[in-house]
């Protein structure tokens, strides 16, 4: 059983058929490459992510950020990601803009992290 630890929320944000919406998280380390440097491509990168976000059916919010300069980060860059239910995140890892995304980063990742949970 798990314990609820003070400060935790006890509940969950909901579509509209009662299902819990899906967190999307993706971090990516990237690298110079395709004639770019890396911080040049964490800025191209975050401009085709947030194409999805008026292209994709079923994202309720997304959020992209690049590390900051001078804080500890092994990252790069990362994506927060909320979809109305799993079939909407299922149906955006095979959208033609997100598909497009995947190959501009195909040559630049170093490394990515990602998980998904029902918020």
């Amino acid at each position: 059983m798990m314990q609820r630890i003070p400060g935790m929320r006890s509940h969950r944000t909901v579509n509209s058929k009662g299902e819990p919406l899906i967190r999307h998280i993706v971090m990516w380390k990237l690298k110079a490459a395709e004639g770019a440097t890396r911080e040049q491509n964490a800025l191209q990168l975050k401009e085709k992510l947030e194409a999805c976000r008026d292209a994709v059916p079923g994202i309720v919010r997304l959020d992209v950020g690049i590390a900051t300069p001078g804080l500890a980060s092994t990252c790069d860059i990362v994506l927060v990601c909320d979809f109305t239910d799993k079939a909407a995140l299922d149906a955006y890892q095979v959208h033609p803009v997100h598909q497009l995304v995947k190959s501009f980063l195909a040559p630049i990742r170093e490394s990515r992290e990602a998980v998904d949970y029902e918020i």
